[in-house]
C-alpha cells in the first residue's frame, strides 16, 4: 500500500481538516477581543464608579471616554468603524468590579477594555482581563501594587503614583533655611493609590530635616473624619500632607477652616484637582486659595488634541477651563492611546496590541506616553498645582510655572 491512499483514508482526512477549521475558529471567537462583527461598531467595555466612594472621580472618568469616543467617530471611527461604549457601575466595590469585567467579556464580548477608576479597582480588573488575554490599558490606576502582580496587560497611561510628591518635597526641602517649614503632618487612607505617595514624601522630608509631628493611616471606608483633623490640629504643624480623595480632603479642609489653624501649607494627592466640585465642597475659591496637589496635567497643557478636548469639554458641560478634572484627561489619554495601537496593528487583536503597547511610543492629551516592561508610563513627570486667585494653575517648576508658589499660603478667609 506504500504510495497510495485509500478513500476511507481520505474521507478521514476530510473530516479530521473540518475539525481542525472548526476549532480555529472556536479558538478565534474564545480569544480575547471580538464580539461584534467586523462590519458593525467596535465594542469597548468599562467599568466606573457612578456611585460610592469614587462617583465623583468615575463620573469624570466617563465625561472623558465620551469625549474621546465623540472625537474618534466624528473622524471616522477606529479601523473605519464607529466605537460604542458600554459602561456598567462598580459602585466603587472591588468585588463588583471583578464581576462587571467577567460580564464584559463573556457575555458582551466587548472587542476593547477600559480601565476604571483608582488603584483599588485595577488591580482586580486588570487580573480578570489577563486571564482572558485582554489589554487593561486604564489611567488612574498608578498605585505600585498594580504592576507588582506579575501581569503583561495592564498599561496605565497617567504619571506613576509613588513619587507624585516629589515635586513638592523638592520645593519645601529647596526653601532657605530661614523659610523653610520644620514639622509635619501626615494623614492617609488606608489605599495604595495614596499611602504610597505619602509615605515616599514623609520619607524625602525628613531626609530633609523636617520633623513628623503626626502621621495616621485610616481605613478606606472612614466617613467621620473628625478625630484625624482635630489630631492634625493639635499637632500644629507647618505643613500638612494628606493621601485623599474629595470627600477627605474636603472635610479636613472645613475644619481647618473652622478651627483657624492655618498651616504654611497643605497639599493632597488628590481631590483639589477636582475643579468645580472641589470648589463647591469647600465653600468656593477663597478657601481655595494656596491649597495644592501634584499632577501632569492641566487645562493649558500644550500636548497632542488638548486644546480641543479643553474646549469640547466646555461646550458639552459647561464651566470654564479650571472646572476641568485632571479626571477627564486621564480617560481621554487612555482612548487616545489605544486608538493609536489598535491603528499601528490595523487589528482588534489582544496579543499583537498587548505587544504594541509594550514596544510603542504613544502621545496623549497628558503628554508623551511609554511603557516599561511593568505597564508604567516612564515620560510623564508630576508637576505641582496650586489654587491661585480662583484659578488652578501650574506653579513648580519654574519651567513650566504660571505663578510663583504661593508660601506661605494665606489666612483663609473670614
Amino acid at each position: 500500500m506504500t504510495g497510495r491512499t485509500s478513500s476511507r483514508s481520505y474521507r478521514v482526512l476530510g473530516f479530521l481538516s473540518v475539525f481542525a477549521c472548526l476549532a480555529m475558529m472556536l479558538v478565534g471567537c474564545s480569544a480575547g477581543g471580538g464580539g461584534s462583527s467586523a462590519s458593525g461598531p467596535i465594542t469597548i467595555g468599562v467599568s466606573l464608579s457612578l456611585s460610592g466612594d469614587f462617583s465623583a472621580d468615575g463620573k469624570a472618568f466617563q465625561q472623558g471616554y465620551n469625549l474621546w469616543a465623540s472625537d474618534v467617530n466624528k473622524n471616522g471611527g477606529l479601523l473605519g468603524r464607529q466605537v460604542k461604549l458600554t459602561f456598567v457601575n462598580d459602585a466603587s466595590s472591588p468585588q463588583q468590579v471583578t464581576t462587571n469585567y467577567q460580564t464584559l467579556i463573556t457575555q458582551d464580548k466587548v472587542d476593547l477594555l477600559f480601565g476604571p477608576f483608582s488603584t483599588l479597582l485595577t488591580k482586580p480588573a486588570s487580573v480578570i482581563a489577563n486571564r482572558y488575554g485582554y489589554a487593561m490599558v486604564e489611567g488612574a490606576g498608578g498605585g505600585p501594587s498594580v504592576f507588582t502582580q506579575g501581569l503583561n496587560n495592564v498599561f496605565d497611561v497617567s504619571l506613576p503614583v509613588a513619587n507624585n510628591l516629589n515635586s513638592f518635597a523638592t520645593y519645601i526641602a529647596s526653601l532657605p533655611a530661614g523659610q523653610r517649614p520644620t514639622t509635619v503632618a501626615y494623614a492617609t487612607e488606608d489605599d495604595p493609590f495614596t499611602q504610597p505617595q505619602v509615605d515616599n514624601a514623609r520619607k524625602a522630608l525628613e531626609a530633609a530635616g523636617l520633623t513628623t509631628a503626626y502621621y495616621k493611616v485610616y481605613p478606606a471606608e472612614t466617613t467621620d473624619f473628625t478625630p484625624i483633623a482635630a489630631g492634625i490640629i493639635n499637632s500644629k504643624a507647618q505643613v500638612v500632607v494628606t493621601g485623599t480623595l474629595l470627600p477627605d480632603v474636603s472635610a479636613f479642609i472645613q475644619a481647618f477652616h473652622q478651627q483657624h489653624y492655618n498651616p504654611q501649607a497643605i497639599i493632597a494627592t488628590a481631590g483639589p484637582d477636582q475643579g468645580t466640585q472641589f470648589l463647591q465642597s469647600i465653600g468656593g475659591a477663597g478657601v481655595a486659595e494656596g491649597i495644592m496637589v501634584p499632577n501632569p496635567w492641566w487645562p493649558d497643557l500644550n500636548a497632542p488634541g488638548n486644546a480641543q478636548m479643553v474646549s469640547e469639554y466646555i461646550a458639552k458641560y459647561g464651566g470654564q477651563k479650571s472646572d476641568i478634572s485632571s479626571d477627564v484627561a486621564e480617560a481621554y489619554s487612555v482612548g487616545q492611546v489605544v486608538a493609536q495601537a489598535v491603528e499601528q496593528n490595523k487589528s482588534l487583536d489582544q496579543s499583537k496590541l498587548i505587544a504594541t503597547l509594550h514596544s510603542g511610543t504613544f502621545t496623549s492629551v497628558q503628554g508623551p506616553v511609554q511603557f516599561d516592561n511593568t505597564g508604567q508610563n516612564t515620560k510623564l513627570q508630576a508637576y505641582l498645582f496650586q489654587w491661585q486667585n480662583g484659578q488652578f494653575i501650574p506653579v513648580y517648576p519654574a519651567s513650566v510655572a504660571s505663578s510663583p508658589v504661593e508660601f506661605p499660603k494665606n489666612n483663609w478667609p473670614s
